[in-house]
């Protein structure tokens, strides 16, 4: 493919999502020393432009620049999984090698609350969008899919604010949306261990291992999911989605500026180059002396 062109060199990006939507970051937390580089930021890939990207930077020692884009990139006109590909292709070209998303969820785990966090540990993708990639020179091994070292930074992060429960471990099982599930859906998902329902996790998942990056999400429980505990009111997602908003995107900052920029996991060693090449074929045959 051929390299971006205008794209700067960026070790961290951000990924919004429903839980920090209503904000304007990161010029709503008011936070000192962060400084906006650049805005609507749109660059060519080769599957369209991409969605409109914001660059700035902490006041780290030295500087840390971000690139973030607002509800995982979404486009009018163009699916998710495209969206993503475009997304995930200019963070490969930028050489973004950490990734934090964001957004709301449901909670099938009846033991978790609206307002509670999760920063899940695993996944399960139900959706449809499991055929999105960048190109098909790797295999992918999701063996560790989320970082470790990013999880245990937005766990250190949030458990520093006093307002919500914060949950280090869970399954997020991902559904392909725009429509929440049903009562019998929920029940054969609780059924497979699921804790937490959304609909981004995956392809990002996938598309952060694919450009060698470190992926982790940190989740607020918005709504109780269909058929768990009780059924949820759209003027407490509303609530949430508003008010929660801020003090939500200061853990995510917080974790940002105190996250290690080096690598402490294994993430890049879970992606291989493939062995699915013409030049492959025929290496496997027996010699027949």
């Amino acid at each position: 493919m051929p390299r971006g062109e205008g794209i700067p060199q960026v070790p961290l990006a951000f990924i919004g999502g429903s839980g920090t939507f209503s904000l304007d970051l990161p010029e709503d937390l008011g936070l000192e020393g962060v400084e906006v580089l650049g805005r609507d930021l749109v660059y060519p890939t080769p599957f369209g432009p991409s969605p409109a990207f914001k660059l700035f930077s902490l006041p780290t020692d030295p500087p840390r620049l971000v690139l973030t884009v607002k509800m995982h990139g979404r486009m009018p006109g163009v699916s998710w999984g495209e969206a993503s590909k475009r997304l995930f292709w200019v963070l490969g070209q930028a050489g973004v090698k950490k990734v934090i998303a964001e957004g709301g969820v449901g909670s099938i785990n009846p033991l978790l609350d609206p307002l509670d966090i999760v920063v899940p540990a695993d996944y399960i993708d139900f959706s449809l969008r499991r055929d999105v990639h960048l190109s098909e020179d790797y295999l992918l091994i999701m063996r560790q899919p989320l970082c470790p070292s990013l999880r245990a930074a937005l766990v250190a992060a949030a458990k520093e604010a006093p307002l919500n429960r914060v949950f280090d471990r869970g399954v997020y099982l991902v559904t392909e949306g725009r429509h929440f599930e049903s009562e019998a859906e929920i029940r054969v998902f609780r059924q497979w261990g699921a804790d937490i329902v959304g609909q981004t996790l995956c392809p990002e998942v996938y598309l952060a291992r694919e450009i060698g990056a470190c992926y982790a999400g940190i989740y607020l429980v918005v709504n109780y999911a269909e058929g768990v505990v009780k059924p949820w009111e759209h003027k407490v997602l509303k609530d949430i989605f508003f008010e929660q908003a801020e003090p939500f995107a200061r853990i995510i900052f917080r974790a940002l500026m105190d996250l290690p920029l080096e690598d402490g996991c294994a993430c890049r060693d879970l992606r291989k180059d493939t062995l699915l090449r013409p030049e492959n074929i025929g290496r496997g045959k027996r010699s027949s002396g």
